[in-house]
C-alpha cells in the first residue's frame, strides 16, 4: 500500500521549525509496512494543498494521502476545506472517531477540524498538526486506514 504525507505549514515549508509530525507519521507509517511515496511539507494554502492531492489521485501516485496540519481554528487553517475542494465522497466517522479518542487526552481536541473522504480510490486523511496529537491520532486509527483502503480499492 502506497502512503503519501502532507504537512500543511508554512513555516515547516520556509524551513523556519522542524517537521515532527511528518516524521512521526513517517516512522509509523513504515513500521506498519507500508511504503512512503511522498513527503513533503507544504505552504497552508487552500489551492496548493488541493491541487498537490488531486494530481497525486489524478496520477494514481498513492493509495492513501495523509495531511498533517492546518485544520484547526487559525485563521490559516485551510486543510478540511481543501481536502473537501477534492473528495467525491466524505467519510465523516474517521474524523469523528479521531476527536473521540483524543477527547480523553486533552478537551482542545474538540477545535480541530479534520476530515476525511475518497477520491476515486484514493483515501485521503486528516490528522492533527502537532506530533503528539498525530502520534496518538494515528496510532488509534491505522488499523482501520488500512481496512478502509482495502474496502476502497475492492480487495475486500
Amino acid at each position: 500500500m502506497k502512503v503519501a504525507i502532507i504537512t500543511a505549514n508554512t513555516d515547516i515549508y520556509r524551513e523556519r521549525k522542524e517537521n515532527e509530525s511528518g516524521e512521526i507519521i513517517r516512522d509509523m507509517v513504515t513500521e506498519a509496512g507500508l511504503e512512503i511515496v511522498f513527503m513533503r511539507a507544504l505552504p497552508t494554502d487552500r489551492k496548493v494543498l488541493s491541487t498537490v492531492m488531486q494530481r497525486m489521485v489524478d496520477n494514481h501516485l498513492t493509495d492513501m494521502i495523509l495531511v498533517t496540519g492546518g485544520s484547526g481554528c487559525g485563521p490559516q487553517d485551510c486543510t478540511p476545506e481543501a481536502t473537501r475542494d477534492v473528495i467525491d465522497r466524505e467519510v465523516p466517522g474517521i474524523g469523528e472517531a479521531m476527536r473521540t479518542h483524543t477527547m480523553q487526552l486533552t478537551k482542545r481536541s474538540m477545535l480541530n477540524r479534520s476530515i476525511a473522504g475518497i477520491r476515486q480510490d484514493v483515501l485521503i486523511v486528516n490528522l492533527p498538526g502537532k506530533a503528539q496529537a498525530a502520534r496518538e491520532a494515528l496510532h488509534f486509527l491505522m488499523p482501520e486506514l488500512v481496512h478502509a483502503v482495502k474496502v476502497i480499492k475492492g480487495d475486500i
